[in-house]
C-alpha cells in the first residue's frame, strides 16, 4: 500500500542523515535506520457506536506503537476523516525524534480513528470516545503508552477517554495527558505547543541576531486557528509582535493592523462548536470594530503582505514551493513549524537554498523543522506525567520555566549536531536546522537502541 506521507517523513530524516558526516564519524548508526523505520506495533481496530438517529455506525480504529526505547510511546489521538495508517505512520515515526529532542524520557507513538465529529452532539460524541477506548484500553497504560490529544481530539474528548478507560480498566492512572486540571491535568498545557513553538523562534532570533532582536515589532503570518494557531498567536502578542494572519480549512483573514487577544479569544470560542472564520468574522462583535479581511479558498502565506516570520500552524504539506518563495520575496527570515511536517518538500527546498546560498547571516531565511520547534506540546505532557506521578500539580510559572527551558535546550541540541555534522555549517551561513534535529533526534533515540540491544 502506498504510504506517501510516511515516505515523506522518512526520506526527509534519511536525506539529512546521509548528507551529514555522521556515518562516515560513527559508522554503526547506519544500521539502526531499518530498525528504528519499522513499528514495534501496529493495532489496528473496529470502533461502533450509536449515532443519535439511533443507527449502528462503524469506523476504524488505530494506535502506531513506533518506539519504546526512550520510554513509554508518547503521541496525540487524531479523530479525522482523513486518518489513515500513512498519516499515523508518519506522525509517530516524527514523534519517536520530537519526542527524543525534549530530553525527557517518551518514546513515540500515534493513533487516532477515522470519523467526522463536525455536527455530532456532545453525547454522540461520548459514545464514539467510550467505544474508542473499549479496545484502546488494552493496549495503553501510565508506563506502557501514554496518548494525548491532536486534531479532533480537545479536552472534552479527552475528558470522555479518560473516564471510559477508568471505567474498562478500574484504575486512575497517569495514562493520557492534556486531562482537565481538576483531575490530572497540567498548567500551560493547552498553551504549550504554540508557546513552545514562540519560544524556539525566540531562540533562533537570538542567535542569529546575537540578541539584538526580538519578536517585537516583527510582522507574523500565522496559519491556522486551533490551540497551537491562537496561543502561538497571544505569545506573539505578548511579545511585541504584530499577527497579520490566521486560516482554517475554508479561507483565511488577514489584517496588517494585527488580529487582536480579543478576536483570537473569539476564534477560540466558536472553534469549539466547529463555526469557520466565515462565519465567526460576521457573528462575533470582536471583528465588528476590528476588521479583518477574509479571503475564502485561500491560504495566508501569498496574501499576507510583508512577513518577518512565519509560524505554520495547521496541518502537514499546508505551505508549497510557490508559497514558500512567496514569503522569501515577501522579506520572511524566519520559518518555524507549529504543525507537523508543515511545509512541503519543495518548500524545505526553498528556504533552505536561502539560508545556505546568504551572502550574510542578516540576508539568511532560518528554517526549523516541527519536529522540534513544535515539541513543545509533547514536553507539557511529559511534565504532566511527571506530576501524575507525584501525585501533584506544579504552579503556572514552574511548567511556563520548564518549557521555555526544554526548548532552549532543544535549540541548542539542533545548533550543536548541525555544527558537528554538517560541513556546510563551517562555512558563515546559519547551521541547517533541518539536519541539525533529525540527526539530533536520530542520535539519541539510537544511542538508546544499541543500549537495550534492539540493534546489535
Amino acid at each position: 500500500m502506498a504510504e506517501p506521507e510516511f515516505q515523506q517523513a522518512y526520506n526527509e530524516i534519511v536525506s539529512s542523515l546521509k548528507e551529514s558526516t555522521l556515518f562516515e564519524k560513527h559508522p554503526k548508526y547506519e544500521k539502526v535506520l531499518p530498525v528504528v523505520s519499522v513499528p514495534e506495533r501496529i493495532i489496528q481496530f473496529r470502533v461502533t457506536w450509536e449515532n443519535d438517529k439511533g443507527e449502528q455506525e462503524v469506523a476504524s480504529g488505530y494506535r502506531v506503537q513506533y518506539n519504546s526505547a526512550k520510554g513509554p510511546y508518547k503521541g496525540g489521538l487524531r479523530f479525522h476523516p482523513s486518518v489513515n495508517l500513512s498519516i499515523l505512520k508518519f506522525l509517530g515515526f516524527e514523534q519517536i525524534f520530537k519526542n527524543a529532542l525534549t530530553g525527557l524520557n517518551m518514546g513515540g507513538g500515534k493513533g487516532g480513528l477515522c470519523v467526522n465529529l463536525k455536527g455530532r452532539s456532545d453525547n454522540e460524541i461520548r459514545r464514539i470516545c467510550y467505544a474508542f477506548m473499549r479496545e484502546l484500553s488494552k493496549h495503553i497504560g501510565q508506563d506502557t503508552d501514554v496518548p494525548a490529544g491532536d486534531i479532533g481530539v480537545g479536552g472534552r474528548e479527552i475528558g470522555y477517554l479518560f473516564g471510559a478507560f477508568r471505567a474498562y480498566r478500574n484504575s486512575w492512572e497517569g495514562v493520557l495527558t492534556g486531562k482537565g486540571l481538576n483531575w490530572g491535568g497540567s498548567l500551560i498545557r493547552p498553551e504549550a505547543t504554540g508557546y513552545g513553538v514562540v519560544y524556539f523562534t525566540q531562540a533562533m532570533i537570538d542567535f542569529a541576531t546575537k540578541g539584538k532582536e526580538s519578536f517585537a515589532g516583527k510582522s507574523v503570518a500565522i496559519s491556522g486557528a486551533g490551540n497551537v494557531a491562537q496561543f502561538a498567536a497571544l505569545k506573539v502578542i505578548e511579545l511585541g509582535g504584530t499577527v497579520v494572519s490566521l486560516s482554517d480549512s475554508k479561507g483565511c483573514i488577514i489584517s496588517n493592523a494585527g488580529i487582536t487577544a480579543e478576536q483570537i479569544a473569539a476564534i477560540a470560542e466558536a472553534k469549539i462548536h466547529f463555526k469557520s472564520l466565515e462565519e465567526i468574522v460576521g457573528e462575533y462583535s470582536a471583528f465588528a470594530e476590528n476588521k479583518v479581511k477574509y479571503i475564502a479558498g485561500a491560504r495566508p502565506w501569498l496574501n499576507a503582505g510583508k512577513v518577518d516570520i512565519a509560524l505554520p500552524c495547521a496541518t502537514q504539506n499546508e505551505l508549497s514551493g510557490d508559497e514558500a518563495k512567496g514569503l522569501v520575496a515577501a522579506g520572511v527570515k524566519f520559518v518555524a513549524e507549529g504543525s507537523n511536517m508543515g511545509c512541503t518538500p519543495e518548500a524545505i527546498e526553498v528556504f533552505e537554498t536561502a539560508r545556505s546560498t546568504a551572502k550574510s547571516v542578516s540576508d539568511s531565511v532560518w528554517y526549523a523543522v516541527g519536529k522540534a520547534s513544535n515539541c513543545g506540546g509533547v514536553a507539557v505532557s511529559g511534565l504532566e506525567m511527571a506530576q501524575n506521578s507525584q501525585r501533584t500539580r506544579w504552579t503556572r510559572e514552574t511548567v511556563d520555566k520548564e518549557l521555555k527551558k526544554i526548548m532552549i535546550n532543544c535549540f541548542n541540541d539542533c545548533v550543536n549536531a548541525a555544527q558537528e555534522y554538517t560541513v556546510e555549517a563551517s562555512k558563515e551561513n546559519l547551521p541547517s536546522l533541518v539536519k541539525g534535529a533529525n540527526i539530533a533526534g536520530f542520535v539519541k533515540v539510537a544511542d538508546a537502541m544499541f543500549d537495550q540491544g534492539d540493534v546489535f
